[in-house]
């Protein structure tokens, strides 16, 4: 059964891993799909291989699939538009976008440079600012679309990685807007935070962050202990869901975040407030200083980022 005949989509970052797959299983289940990718390395300053996106293009029209490669920058404005505009030129209509492309920058926040901060966030938040906006005006028109954003688990917070944990968790501030933004006219927009042990960004530089944890004790928020050996976490399992999210056995959910890593998926629970206080004559340090307060407020709390031995 092809659940999505009939479908265009676009897919940033669509070269390789993650994306490649989801480009992949998108045509496999009868979508046309633009297939973007500028073909930079994961620092985001590597020479572009206009290539890759259209190696993918060509693997799926083997398999009897419709696609075409696209290479603009969706880091730039009129990149994102372009990669957007392919799929009304070519196929006339916009209904699935995928924004998968990101870079990453390790760096403690003390060496980070300027130039660290701003080329992830122009690859991995602002990207699907412009993707999104492009498609919105189409989706709105034919009052129909699915959006999947890209986020991560480092957006729980990730030693060295400010950059891009802002970027990834303002994903998530961004996609639930939007979902309210464009629900009336039928369009849903979600996020993903996957876990891949082959994806473009998992480089020698993202080992060291997470060594650097250990080493200070640091928990990762995603990396629990589990019974049984994980998985090897792939590509295919990242794109099950995502593809999922695109069809209309999903219409009904919008506005989510999703983890994923292999054979665990999870649904993150949206903010909710706890331990709510109210003082009668309003807060003041006074107020926060009496014991019930401290106790019920912050008694139980531990800064669980300082080594105290």
């Amino acid at each position: 059964m092809q659940r999505l005949k009939g479908k265009v989509a676009v897919v940033t970052g669509a070269g390789r891993n993650i994306g490649r797959a989801e480009a992949m299983l998108l045509a496999e289940q009868g979508a046309k799909v633009v297939v973007n990718d500028l073909g930079g390395g994961p620092y985001g300053t590597e020479g572009a291989d206009a290539s890759l996106a259209e190696a993918v293009a060509q693997e799926i029209r083997d398999a009897g699939g419709e696609a075409i490669g696209q290479c603009s920058s969706v880091a730039t404005r009129e990149g994102g538009e372009a990669a957007v505009q392919a799929a009304i030129d070519t196929y006339g209509r916009i209904d699935i976008l995928v924004n998968n492309a990101g870079i990453v920058r390790p760096s403690r926040i003390d060496r980070m440079t300027d130039q660290d901060w701003n080329l992830c966030m122009d690859v991995s938040l602002t990207s699907s600012f412009y993707t999104c906006r492009a498609a919105a005006a189409h989706m709105i028109a034919q009052r129909s679309g699915a959006i999947v954003n890209t986020g991560s688990p480092s957006g729980f917070g990730h030693w060295g990685m400010a950059n891009y944990s802002a970027a990834k968790e303002g994903l998530l501030g961004f996609t639930r807007t939007i979902a309210r933004d464009l629900g009336e006219f039928g369009i849903r927009a979600n996020l993903i935070r996957p876990v891949s042990h082959l994806t473009g960004t998992h480089t020698p530089e993202i080992d060291e962050t997470i060594a650097e944890s250990a080493r200070l004790g640091i928990p990762l928020l995603w990396n629990k202990p589990m019974a049984q050996p994980r998985m090897t976490a792939l590509p295919a399992h990242v794109a099950a869901l995502v593809v999922w999210l695109c069809t209309d056995a999903a219409s009904h959910v919008s506005g989510r975040d999703f983890y994923i890593q292999g054979d665990e998926v999870a649904l993150i629970p949206e903010p909710e407030a706890i331990r709510t206080s109210i003082h009668p004559d309003g807060w003041t340090l006074d107020a926060f200083d009496e014991q019930a307060n401290r106790d019920y407020l912050f008694g139980s709390i531990q800064n669980r980022f300082v080594r105290t031995a």
